[in-house]
């Protein structure tokens, strides 16, 4: 696997029949090399900071098998930063990757934390008002990073993944559960013993005591 690009967004003013505002979804590739920090890619919009960026989110990978898959699926090819997000992997599916395996990147390493949620940006993105519901039932949801060591990246690197040693919960179970969450303890602490997005972990933390107070 290689690096294929590296995408940056700016502020951009959005809207459709009842929401408009500001979105950084909309990311092209940098030439040459961009700087990443504990914060993400240097110069990257991040707007709804309520849902996006953090430490624990600072950087939003998506692979070339998914977005293969999504060409045939939508008839037409798709360019880098398309899904907004912060780096394109070529070969890549991000579904089976699992919270806490890292992706070395030349001197810069990633630890995925997390799903990406979709919202009603992306749908405005693809210009499909129905596009979450397609990305929802894809289930390639690409995959938040928290940054390990930072760096530069530039495109053509190559890409390393090494599997997390500890508890192995992909991807695809959290994209799952975000929707459908589970209510028994077991299945909750065994989400707790990966290490989560600090907003996944409160969640489930919070699901955790309800579920044992029923028990």
């Amino acid at each position: 696997m290689q690096l294929l690009s590296s995408n940056i967004g700016s502020v951009r003013t959005i809207g459709n029949a009842n929401v408009s505002g500001q979105t950084g979804i909309y990311k092209l590739p940098v030439a040459g090399a961009v700087q990443v920090t504990a914060d993400g890619l240097a110069d990257d919009a991040i707007v709804d900071t309520k849902n996006h960026g953090g430490p624990d989110q600072a950087v939003y990978i998506y692979g070339g098998a998914d977005y293969a898959w999504w060409t045939g699926e939508l008839g037409r090819e798709l360019a880098p930063g398309t899904f907004g997000e912060n780096v394109t992997i070529s070969e890549l599916e991000s579904a089976p990757l699992a919270i806490g395996d890292r992706l070395h990147i030349g001197a810069v390493t990633l630890e995925v934390t997390a799903p990406r949620i979709p919202c009603w940006k992306l749908a405005q993105r693809m210009g499909d008002p129905g596009f979450v519901k397609r990305f929802r039932a894809a289930e390639r949801p690409g995959a938040y990073c928290r940054v390990v060591c930072a760096g530069e990246l530039r495109a053509g690197e190559p890409v390393t993944v090494v599997p997390y040693a500890g508890e192995r919960v992909t991807v695809a179970e959290v994209f799952r559960d975000y929707y459908e969450p589970a209510r028994d303890p077991a299945t909750i602490r065994r989400f707790l013993a990966a290490p989560l997005a600090e907003r996944a972990r409160t969640d489930k933390e919070r699901q955790l005591r309800e579920a044992e107070r029923k028990d």
